[in-house]
């Protein structure tokens, strides 16, 4: 272990180093870089992305991709986190990609949705195409669950939960694990 120390020319020993680092401990001073304090944002999009790979993680498509594939339709609040692409628990990439409501590849390119703000008719166009395909749709604000969306996420200062739509589920082709389907069905816990 190499020691770094700046002295006046005096002649410091590694016991002298040592108690001196003891010593900062015990008095509560730290010589480190301070962190920069994570913003109320930044904390909801980590939060966003943990309940999104967990979600991922607990769902089987017909043919298993090796790297899921998880596009970003339409303006979000809470993917910034999201967007840098991470791998699962399971150690299964993920790659994550912006696209446009309209676009085609959608349908053939994404294993997943994470849908942001649509109009009625972006939204109504979306799950036409996504119509019979095995695609993981999850929608950032609740109240798309009943247009079809499987999962819709609930998103405030404290937690990140979701609610399920299971005639979507029933209908995607992907399956989804029971205990997910559970863990929706929890209420957050009081104040």
């Amino acid at each position: 272990m190499k020691v770094a120390v700046w002295t006046t020319g005096r002649v410091v020993s590694r016991k002298q180093v040592l108690l001196a680092g003891l010593l900062c401990l015990l008095t509560g001073v730290v010589f480190a870089q301070s962190e920069t304090p994570v913003s109320m944002a930044d904390q909801r999009a980590r939060s966003v992305t943990q309940v999104v790979l967990g979600i991922l993680s607990y769902a089987r498509w017909p043919v298993e991709p090796a790297q899921l594939r998880l596009c970003v339709v339409g303006p979000t609040e809470y993917t910034d986190d999201l967007v840098k692409g991470t791998t699962q628990a399971t150690g299964r990439p993920v790659t994550v990609r912006r696209l446009l409501a309209d676009n085609p590849s959608i349908v053939g390119e994404c294993d997943a949705v994470y849908i942001g703000k649509l109009t009625d008719d972006e939204r109504r166009q979306l799950f036409a195409s996504l119509t019979g395909r095995p695609v993981l749709s999850i929608s950032e604000s609740d109240d798309q669950c009943t247009v079809g969306s499987l999962f819709c996420l609930r998103v405030t200062d404290d937690q990140v939960s979701f609610e399920v739509n299971l005639d979507s589920v029933a209908r995607s082709g992907v399956r989804i694990h029971p205990s997910v389907l559970q863990l929706s069905r929890r209420k957050p816990a009081a104040p």
